[in-house]
């Protein structure tokens, strides 16, 4: 389900509040500050959620020279 449409219910404070269309029972709150300016209640919205497997990649390998450096740090 990485593409999928969604209904922006209603505006709640600064959260929108979307409802997916094939299963209306999900919700999924978010900053309204990730939809797009001209969003407005009652607006269709295509989401598309993708993993991003490079970041991915590159996130453990910051963590692990982090790590690897603490280590090394503490048998100084």
């Amino acid at each position: 389900m990485g593409n999928f449409k969604v209904t922006l219910d209603r505006i709640e404070e600064n959260i929108a509040v979307l409802l997916v269309r094939d299963e209306e029972s999900v919700r999924i709150n978010i900053p309204l500050c990730l939809l797009p300016p001209e969003s407005r209640e009652g607006d269709i919205l295509d989401i598309t959620i993708a993993r991003n497997v490079q970041e991915t990649e590159d996130a453990k390998e910051r963590v692990s020279n982090l790590i690897e450096k603490l280590r090394n740090k503490n048998k100084d």
